[in-house]
């Protein structure tokens, strides 16, 4: 890794990292701040949500209900808002480390001085995970702090369950990031990058909603790796970890490894 270019490319990029860190806070922090007025109603709306259909419950996450602000938060936060804030943070900012700098010839200075291809694709993931790892960071403390500030005394608080889903929800992004990263490698145009990174990431994500709405297309949850996520399954303690922790990290580690290795190899517009 070359660490001048990691200083350098984080201070160019600190400023992004950090609208999507306090984007993603505010997030959450409003639905701490929510969860009473919920809570309130809390019967009214749990009878509401039996009476949907259990596709229904599950594709949007609702199956947990409102009994508890933690069931509040890992299905109207985690399992859709922060999906879609943090996704579209991994499509962006992987094509703007990558394709973007060979679109517009930037790669070529880069490659100019004495470091190898290497080098700087090894340097560029750094930078994109460092932004994801800040993000989730912030998210979770800003968790802690929005149940000290709107629900009451944090020994109340499912902390050990509620990190579990954090972590599961960084290894998700992760290796959707790893996957951005690898076309983001290939590719010469940005916009091209760009959307083979949306239609993948997104197309998986809808491979894995559709299985929750029927038995009958439940299969093609088995072809999305969003399968692996579920955060109202790790509040209820009914989701297996470490098999889903495992798959996520490998496929992040495999197309990051990819994308360096195949970057080294291709050719580059003059």
């Amino acid at each position: 890794m070359n660490t001048a270019l990691y200083k350098h490319m984080m201070s160019i990029h600190s400023k992004v990292m950090m609208n999507y860190a306090f984007g993603s806070a505010f997030y959450i922090l409003l639905m701490f701040w929510l969860f009473p007025s919920f809570a309130s109603n809390n019967a009214a709306l749990d009878e509401m949500i039996k009476s949907l259909p259990e596709g229904l419950t599950s594709a949007f996450n609702l199956g947990s209900g409102f009994g508890t602000v933690e069931a509040f938060i890992s299905g109207e936060f985690y399992g859709l808002l922060l999906v879609v804030i943090v996704a579209i943070f991994c499509i962006l900012f992987t094509t703007q480390l990558m394709a973007k700098l060979v679109d517009q010839g930037a790669m070529a200075y880069l490659l100019s001085v004495p470091t190898t291809r290497g080098a700087v694709a090894l340097t560029q993931a750094a930078v994109f995970v460092t932004g994801l790892l800040l993000i989730m960071t912030v998210t979770t403390l800003c968790g802690f702090a929005g149940y000290a500030l709107f629900i009451g005394d944090l020994s109340d608080f499912h902390g050990g369950a509620y990190l579990e889903m954090n972590i599961a929800a960084f290894l998700l992004f992760f290796a959707v990031g790893g996957i951005a990263f690898l076309v983001s490698s290939l590719a010469n145009d940005e916009k091209r990058a760009l959307g083979i990174s949306a239609v993948l990431t997104f197309g998986f994500f809808s491979l894995d909603f559709l299985g929750k709405l029927s038995d009958s297309i439940h299969w093609l949850r088995n072809l999305s790796y969003f399968s692996l996520y579920d955060p109202s399954g790790v509040i209820e303690g009914k989701a297996s970890l470490s098999f889903p922790w495992l798959m996520l990290a490998a496929i992040g580690i495999v197309t990051y490894a990819a994308a360096i290795v195949l970057f080294r190899k291709r050719d580059l517009p003059l």
